[in-house]
């Protein structure tokens, strides 16, 4: 929404054209040189950070309308969104919105307005390089920016919640899908994706036994060329294999490090 006509709009008349109650909220992970953030936003109204988040069309499905939500927040595109977890049995997904809305909202919409009622939220999570994408805020939010792990403030609503619950599925994901397509650059060393892993899980890894499992299940391939990086220091190059590694990301796999 680019105009304060159109974001009174919404507020007054949203519960037309979307769908009242179910809301969608993303938590987007980056990473880059061996670190892990969080992209959160500021909040225009409740003056306080938040995960992009928003509704969707009564005739939208899910995963069309996590994508458009977070590209007109953020900007960001064409990026890999993944269901995770439905949030409506904690304490705050029980009741409605109460103070968590400024008074000025009930003094201009009412206490019966759409946006003050009772949500559950539908809770996407994606991973990006936040080195190369350019976050574009919109009215919702006064500015966007990548946290890290260590220093995410008290957020609104429940998505400290989110963050803790969207990492845990990250984590186990990694045993299952692969990772890393759009994180490093075409040719890496092993260390470098392993680096990744070991950044994502919080743990450190087996050296000899990582990279065995992705070469077992042919997502990367060896190059016949090695990186100059230092006297007696030139490690293989290695590549995603395309088509292994969206096989592997649509039909499944299972790693065990």
């Amino acid at each position: 929404m680019n105009t304060k006509e159109e974001l009174h709009d919404f507020i007054k008349n949203g519960h037309l054209h979307y769908l009242p109650h179910l809301a969608i909220d993303c938590a987007i992970f980056g990473y880059h040189n061996q670190k892990l953030k969080i992209l959160l936003g500021k909040r225009s109204m409740q003056n306080g950070w938040s995960l992009p988040g928003g509704f969707f069309g009564k005739k939208e499905s899910l995963s069309f309308a996590a994508a458009r939500i977070l590209k007109e927040q953020t900007g960001l595109d064409q990026v890999f969104l993944q269901q995770f977890y439905t949030f409506g049995d904690n304490e705050y997904r029980l009741k409605d919105k109460g103070d968590s809305l400024p008074k000025e909202f009930y003094e201009i919409y009412g206490e019966d307005n759409w946006l003050a009622k009772r949500t559950i939220a539908i809770g996407f999570y994606a991973l990006v390089d936040f080195s190369k994408v350019k976050i574009s805020p919109d009215l919702f939010f006064e500015e966007f920016q990548w946290f890290d792990f260590n220093e995410i403030p008290s957020l609104l609503y429940d998505h400290n919640d989110m963050i803790d619950k969207a990492t845990k599925v990250l984590r186990q994901q990694l045993f299952h899908q692969p990772i890393g397509y759009n994180l490093l650059d075409e040719e890496f060393t092993l260390p470098e994706i392993q680096s990744l892993y070991e950044t994502i899980l919080n743990k450190s890894l087996d050296r000899r036994n990582f990279p065995k499992k992705l070469i077992s299940h042919s997502i990367i391939k060896k190059l016949p060329k090695r990186r100059s990086i230092g006297p007696h220091r030139s490690p293989y190059l290695y590549s995603f294999d395309k088509e292994n590694y969206y096989k592997a990301l649509k039909e499944g796999i299972i790693l065990v490090f």
